[in-house]
């Protein structure tokens, strides 16, 4: 009884407090307009407002939050998109949002994801009326989840991931979570650990489809742009070290430096995280007696380059397929990891820290195949980048294993769409009802978890 009055008030309590500081966060929104973080022209989405009509027939809502979550969600939408659904996508970031625009550009609805305060979830459900809502790896908001569960509107998660700290947090309040991971109707997680965790948080419905952003393709670069990066490097050897966080840089840096005696025309690319670090990792590289050229100020690496400098979004293809060698970061001072997937799919032997918790599974699978080499300190990493360098073998033998670690992973989009099944086949009726040039009968609301439709009928509605 106490722990049900002590989840009531929770509930309520954040529920409440979001009616009571709605007004707060508009000032708030305009703080973070001006640290870049939002988009100052559509601040209205943040609080659920809209200029663009609902398309008529049904629509699937997805929220990925960032840009990860973005790419590895692009060929279910694109799937759903095939079969004639509307699609609504959601994002939480100001990159992801022009991620989204260019890779789907008219096809799907892009808007940002409303705050998660009930006047601003309101208004959003009330406008766009979703048939189905799909969370890509999870994000929690209670009142959101709690108003989809109110409208009876299926809420499915996809390569469904919780990470140690938020699953150590949730399972503090563990009945809280019950309430909240009850109301997914389907949860398609990445790894068996993950099933486990959902499971142990509440989750009902749990299966395990593996990690889509396997089953994507690598990611593009600019043939012209690349080509002339080539020309600009020639014949000198390259390695990098990519999505790094504070710290890492120095000491990629410092390995560098230490290599630059026995690899004279060693150039070195580093491409961190957060590319506004940019200015100030070039003031350090250049202190540190270093030449930097940087990728956002148009510059190409000449012969006396020491740092190429990989501050911009969206070109981790590009700075890739310069080497054969990457060192991921997020995993020697900082923790959590990066996902290593990119480097094994464009051919580098992959180089990280110890502490890659986000990503165990994936990095477990290619370490036991041989595709990865972990580092411990700035001297391990200089022996490896060094051995790598020196020895073509080892550095052949790592990407082959890459790339066979990749393709024995894939089938995550089969499998997800494969889940998705029962709630996509009704609404692929519906559209075709709804395209033809009569009268369509009154639409009835997708139940929370249907029944499976009868494989022959299922089959007629995806022809």
């Amino acid at each position: 009884m106490v722990s049900r009055i002590s989840i009531w008030l929770a509930r309520n309590t954040y529920r409440l407090g979001g009616i009571l500081g709605y007004p707060l966060l508009r000032p708030i929104l305009y703080h973070r307009v001006r640290r870049g973080k939002e988009d100052r022209a559509r601040l209205g989405e943040r609080l659920g407002r809209s200029n663009r009509e609902r398309p008529e027939g049904p629509l699937v809502w997805i929220h990925a939050a960032s840009v990860g979550e973005t790419l590895a969600v692009t060929s279910v939408v694109q799937n759903i998109h095939e079969f004639g659904i509307s699609v609504l996508l959601t994002t939480g970031t100001v990159t992801s949002a022009r991620l989204a625009a260019e890779r789907f550009g008219d096809t799907v609805i892009h808007q940002y994801v409303p705050l998660d305060a009930l006047p601003a979830v309101t208004r959003f459900l009330d406008h766009w009326r979703p048939d189905l809502a799909i969370n890509v790896e999870t994000e929690v908001w209670p009142v959101t989840i709690a108003e989809l569960a109110k409208r009876k509107i299926a809420q499915v998660v996809v390569n469904g991931r919780i990470s140690d700290r938020s699953f150590d947090r949730w399972m503090q309040r563990r009945e809280l979570a019950r309430t909240m991971f009850s109301r997914f109707s389907l949860v398609m997680a990445q790894t068996d650990l993950d099933a486990e965790r959902f499971a142990d948080l509440g989750a009902l419905h749990v299966s395990v489809t593996g990690n889509l952003k396997v089953d994507r393709s690598a990611p593009p670069a600019d043939d012209e742009a690349l080509q002339a990066l080539k020309n600009a490097i020639g014949a000198r050897p390259v390695w990098a070290a990519i999505s790094t966080f504070d710290g890492e840089e120095k000491n990629a840096a410092d390995v560098h430096a230490a290599l630059k005696e026995s690899h004279p025309d060693l150039l070195t690319v580093i491409v961190p995280r957060h590319p506004d670090r940019g200015d100030a990792l070039a003031a350090q590289f250049s202190a540190d007696g270093l030449s930097v050229k940087r990728r956002s100020l148009g510059e190409s690496p000449d012969a006396e380059t020491d740092i190429y400098l990989g501050d911009t979004i969206g070109d981790m293809g590009l700075y890739l397929r310069l080497t054969d060698i990457a060192f991921v970061g997020r995993s020697m001072t900082a923790r959590g990891g990066q996902n290593p997937l990119e480097p094994a799919m464009l051919g580098t032997a992959i180089l990280t820290g110890q502490h890659v918790d986000n990503f165990r599974d994936t990095y477990r699978q290619l370490r036991q195949r041989g595709a990865v080499r972990t580092v411990d300190s700035t001297e391990a990493l200089l022996q490896s980048v060094d051995l790598l360098l020196r020895d073509e073998a080892a550095r052949e033998h790592m990407i082959a294993a890459g790339y066979a670690g990749v393709r024995d992973m894939r089938g995550a989009l089969i499998r997800t769409m494969k889940g998705l099944e029962r709630y996509l086949a009704p609404l692929i009726l519906e559209a075709r009802f709804s395209a033809r040039p009569k009268s369509v009968p009154e639409k009835k609301r997708l139940p929370i978890v249907p029944e499976r439709m009868p494989e022959q009928n299922l089959r007629k509605a995806l022809q």
